[in-house]
C-alpha cells in the first residue's frame, strides 16, 4: 500500500461535494449531468471534482453507447479501510491495558490527597 495513493484518497475525500459524490455513487453509477443536478455549479466544476476522485483512484468512467457513467471503485476503500482498521486496534489494545491497569489498583484508595492545613512544623 502505497502512502502516496492514501494520501491522494484522503484528499479527495476531504471535500464535501466529493463526498456527497462517492455517496451517491455508492447507490448507483450516473453521468457527469446526472451528479451535476442537486448542485448549484457547473458541469465544468463537477467534471473538475470528478477528475480528483479519479487521480485517487475512487472512481472511473466507462461508455455505454452515447452514455458515459461514472463508476465507483469501492475497493479503494479496501485501502482505506486497512490503513484505518491497523490503528484502531492499536487503540483498543492501549485501552485494553488501560482497563487492566485500573482493574488492578485497589477499590479502597482515596482518589484525592487529603488537604493540607496550617503551617508545617
Amino acid at each position: 500500500m502505497a502512502a502516496d495513493a492514501l494520501s491522494r484518497v484522503f484528499s479527495a475525500l476531504a471535500d464535501p461535494t466529493r463526498r456527497d459524490i462517492v455517496a451517491r455513487l455508492a447507490v448507483a453509477d450516473a453521468t457527469v449531468n446526472e451528479l451535476a443536478e442537486p448542485y448549484d455549479v457547473t458541469v465544468q466544476a463537477i467534471s473538475k471534482h470528478l477528475r480528483v476522485l479519479e487521480d485517487a483512484g475512487l472512481v472511473s468512467r466507462s461508455r455505454e453507447a452515447q452514455r458515459r457513467p461514472v463508476h465507483l471503485e469501492a475497493e479503494v476503500f479496501d485501502l482505506m479501510t486497512r490503513w484505518i482498521e491497523r490503528y484502531r486496534r492499536q487503540a483498543e489494545e492501549r485501552y485494553r491495558r488501560l482497563d487492566d491497569v485500573l482493574r488492578a489498583m485497589p477499590d479502597d484508595v482515596d482518589p484525592t490527597p487529603p488537604a493540607q492545613t496550617g503551617a508545617p512544623a
